[in-house]
Order: structure tokens, then sequence, then C-alpha cells
């Protein structure tokens, strides 16, 4: 086996010499068994060399990834033929990055070569276009002539994944929000005072409003998985978004006890986007990084000309574990428990696919968390 001296991560970087992964293939292609049980499968279905590299692949694989024939995938690790953003960030490949620390098919790699079989999930962001893929993975480890393999089963479980997030959104989030719309308007039918029917007006509207933004944000959400999104350019200016931003956030019940503020340094630019897809991405990180705050602390929202782009970003000053942070985009994790997540991953998503942008963030223990997006201009 070849040898090297990329620094490692999370798993070897090494891989088997062209010969002896072709002694592999062949040896494999010649088992009528695995070829007819493969081919008769419902799952794609890989076989992994010691290395984690693929020498055997079923009819199923090369249909899903578009290949010619399942002979396209060898030699290739997992992370490498579902065009996992993080695949190609180190020389060493798939499994050789501090995310893969993280990743499901990886840890069942790792145990279906250590004689364990092993399930586990797996939720990947692909090349180039920000397509989120929800996976289920299945280890099996076998001995073909005192070599260790691993049989690397995969289910696609994205739909499964996108149902319980929207099954949860709709009976719990927008349930609270229609328990708060009946509440208020139980209380408006005993309100007397004309100043106080005033206040529960503005909060019934202001209600109303937010039950139809987060049934319009998920429906967004949806037709942008599926390319059914149009953009509609438009000129604005940088500062007016986010103070409108600001000034809708300000009112919100997280917000309470906490300070909501622009960056006196922001520069007012103009610039062409998609109005409502940019709102949605800034208005998330502004969202994200009140609820990551405790009372008392100050959320700062600013904007700037970086080269020919318009930065957006919004600084909170609590740290992000670097456990999580490794995670932050991916489609169906979250720190507010099962069936969220969805806030980073549609951030990513509209900005970098539809709007052209760069979103990403950094956390610091002495700095916070910002956030931002960066677009044309």
């Amino acid at each position: 086996m070849e040898t090297s001296l990329i620094p490692i991560e999370f798993t070897s970087a090494k891989r088997f010499a062209p010969d002896d992964l072709q002694r592999q293939v062949d040896l494999l292609r010649c088992n009528d068994t695995l070829q007819i049980v493969a081919n008769a499968m419902p799952y794609i279905v890989l076989v992994l060399n010691a290395a984690r590299q693929t020498v055997f692949a079923n009819q199923k694989l090369a249909a899903a990834l578009g290949l010619e024939s399942p002979a396209a995938a060898f030699g290739q690790r997992p992370g490498e033929l579902f065009a996992c953003v993080h695949a190609n960030e180190t020389n060493g490949g798939c499994g050789t990055t501090e995310f893969c620390r993280t990743c499901g098919a990886m840890k069942a790699m790792v145990n279906g070569l250590a004689g364990r079989a092993d399930i586990q999930e797996c939720s990947i962001i692909r090349r180039p276009n920000v397509e989120a893929l929800d996976l289920r993975v299945y280890t099996t480890p076998w001995q073909v002539d005192g070599e260790a393999y691993t049989l690397f089963a995969i289910a696609d479980i994205s739909d499964e994944k996108r149902r319980r997030a929207l099954e949860r959104i709709f009976f719990h989030d927008i349930l609270n929000y229609a328990g708060g719309l009946r509440g208020l308007v139980d209380l408006l039918k005993m309100v007397k005072d004309d100043k106080e029917r005033l206040e529960v007006e503005n909060d019934l509207s202001r209600f109303t409003a937010e039950l139809i933004e987060e049934i319009n944000a998920q429906r967004q959400l949806i037709a942008a998985e599926h390319d059914e999104l149009v953009l509609r350019l438009e000129e604005m200016h940088s500062l007016q978004l986010i103070k409108d931003l600001v000034e809708i956030y300000q009112g919100h019940e997280v917000t309470r006890g906490k300070h909501l503020k622009i960056v006196a340094e922001s520069e007012d630019l103009l610039l062409s986007s998609d109005r409502l897809l940019l709102r949605r991405v800034v208005g998330n990180m502004v969202k994200n990084a009140i609820e990551a705050s405790v009372i008392g602390d100050v959320i700062w929202v600013g904007c700037q000309k970086v080269d020919n782009q318009v930065r957006f970003w919004v600084q909170n000053p609590r740290y992000i574990p670097r456990s999580i942070q490794l995670q932050i985009f991916n489609r169906s994790f979250s720190t507010k428990g099962s069936g969220r997540g969805l806030g980073t991953y549609s951030m990513k998503l509209l900005g970098e696919r539809y709007l052209a942008g760069r979103v990403s963030f950094d956390s610091r223990p002495d700095e916070g968390t910002t956030f931002q997006i960066c677009v044309p201009i």
C-alpha cells in the first residue's frame, strides 16, 4: 500500500497502489453471488477495501450518479463519489478532514473495517450547487482471501428527513403561532380599554405576519431545493435592508432584554439582487444570533463594500463549540432538537445557489460568532 506524508485530521490518507487495486476489483468481479445479490438490492451497494476505496459497485450507484458504468467508481471513496463539499479539502481526500470526525458514513466505514457492523445517518452538502443529501448507511465487515473489506449499503432518506422537518414545523411551530393567535383573539373580546385594545390588535397583527412568514419560508425552501425559484432582481440600498430587519426583529419576543444594533461604520451601498431572498438570508442570521444570545447581550448588524461585493454580517458574543461548527450548514443538524436545522442550511442554499454569494461564519471564544454573506454588487 502506498503511503502519504499529508497531515491527517481523522483517518488515514493511504490508498492502494493501482496494481493492488485492480487485483481487488478483478477478484470481486468474478464473484457471481455478489453481482447477483448486490444488483437485486433496493439500495446502492459498494464494497470498500481497507483504504476505503471502492472496488465494487452495483448498477444502482451508476444510475444514481449518472456514471457510464459502476467501474467509473473504482478507486474512489464514498465522499468523493457523492461530491461532498469536504472531500477535496485536503490532498488526502474523503475521510481526512476535520469535518469527517462528525460524518456518520465515515464512522460506519471505520467500524466496518474494524470488524463491527454498523448503521449510521449521514448528512452532506454536495458540490457545486449546495445540494443536500441525507443518507442512512449500513456497513458489514467481510473477509475475502484474508483481506478486510466492508460491504457499504446506502439508502437515500432525504425525503424522509424533509417530511419529518415539515411535520415538526407545522405540528409544533405553526401550532404555537395558531395557539398564540387564539389567545389574542380571546383577549381582544375581553379588553375594554382602548389603549389596551390597540396593543392587543398590534400583537395580533404581528403574530399573523410571523405565521405567514414562517409558511412562506418553508414554501420558498422547498421551491429552492427543486430549482423552481425565479430570481427577481431589483436595485436596493444595503443600509436600508439591515435597518428594516433590525426594526422587525426588535419587536420579537425573543429579543426582549437583548440589544440589536447597527454598526456605525456600515456603508449605504446600491446593489442589484433579489430583495426577498437577501432579506431571508440576512434575517436568518439575525434571528439565529438573537436566539443564541442571552439577556444583556449586544447583537451587531453591519454592511460594507469588499472589492466588488457587499458584505452583510451579524455578530453576537457567544461562541459555538467546534464540534457544532463542523456540522453547522448540514440540512438536518440543529442544536434546537430533532427536525430543525433548516435556518443555516437555507442561508447556504439561497445565498450561494441563487444569489451567487458566499455564506460563511467565524466563531472564537474571545470574539463571539459572526455570520456573513458576500453578494455581488
